[in-house]
């Protein structure tokens, strides 16, 4: 299954249970939420399937969006890797900052 595949999946599932669909908003908010909570797991050292899974409600949640924005998110990350590997970068007080070409 690719990437594509997994987006109409999660919106499909998310229809299917009355969840929303809409609120484009409230999806960035939701989305936020499950990021706070897999960073809570990993603070907390829960347990690896714990962290998991909350990593896999971000990514369900990403993945959402992008269906519901009408992204194909996987060809967005295949364009945004070759941008990044490309980036020529200094480090500055320990941290790499990104050159402009």
């Amino acid at each position: 299954m690719n990437i594509k595949e997994v987006q109409e999946r999660v919106v499909a599932n998310k229809k299917r249970r009355g969840f929303n669909t809409t609120d484009i908003c409230l999806e960035f908010c939701l989305l936020n939420g499950e990021v706070a909570e897999a960073f809570d797991a990993y603070i907390k050292k829960m347990p690896k399937e714990e962290l998991g899974s909350e990593l896999a409600d971000v990514a369900i949640y990403l993945l959402g969006l992008s269906e519901l924005l009408g992204f194909n998110l996987e060809d967005e990350i295949n364009k945004k890797l070759v941008i990044n590997e490309n980036r020529v970068y200094k480090k500055v007080n320990g941290v790499n900052i990104k050159i402009e070409k």
